[in-house]
């Protein structure tokens, strides 16, 4: 509904670089007190007393810790950029080192304290700048691995754009999901099963 998106509105968008890094504080902040408190004890007052900022003027960058909360998440999915993948080999024989390029970037993307990414995941509400970040770092991180396996000569799938959707959200979903959860297991091994599981399907192995 249109009255609830303006309610996850940021207030205020900065104008000077003295704004911008109050806003930046905030934000940080907020990050600092869900991680310590969890959402619901993350009180918009902690979050300004932790920001040193009055209370007021919290208020005049975001509505409501719901904002921060949502802004938080739309710059964590943005700083996902796979920024390495032009300068990746793509001879023949670099299928394995490939996909663990991208199993590697997606586990750096998601080093946030996993206390915070629970509270992003289960918490945030869905504004619609959020839905927006989404679909276009989807869209973007779809076209950027269906590029690679067009032109890596040892990938061999029947179909390259159902292989790329399948490909990002199995390698987004699950290590979101590990990343946030307890460590049951060490990163390495959860790194090394989904690098061989990928590279499997792409070499087309029975």
């Amino acid at each position: 509904m249109p009255s609830a998106d303006r309610r996850l509105q940021p207030r205020r968008k900065p104008r000077q670089v003295r704004a911008e890094l109050t806003r930046e504080r905030i934000l940080t902040a907020a990050a600092h007190v869900f991680a310590e408190h969890g959402y619901a004890a993350g009180t918009t007052n902690r979050i300004a007393e932790r920001a040193r900022v009055s209370i007021g003027s919290l208020y005049q960058y975001f509505p409501n810790k719901d904002s921060i909360l949502a802004e938080l998440l739309v710059l964590h999915i943005d700083r996902g950029r796979w920024t390495q993948a032009d300068q990746l080999d793509l001879s023949p024989g670099s299928l394995e080192p490939t996909v663990r390029a991208l199993v590697r970037d997606a586990i750096d993307n998601h080093g946030d304290d996993p206390q915070l990414l629970r509270i992003m995941i289960e918490e945030a509400p869905f504004s619609q700048n959020l839905r927006d970040t989404i679909d276009r770092h989807g869209r973007a991180r779809v076209a950027q691995v269906r590029d690679l396996l067009a032109r890596h000569p040892d990938v061999h799938v029947r179909d390259l754009d159902t292989a790329a959707d399948l490909i990002v959200f199995t390698v987004e979903t699950n290590t979101h999901k590990f990343m946030a959860g307890p460590r049951a297991r060490p990163i390495e091994t959860f790194e090394n099963e989904l690098v061989a599981m990928v590279t499997r399907y792409l070499r087309g192995d029975a």
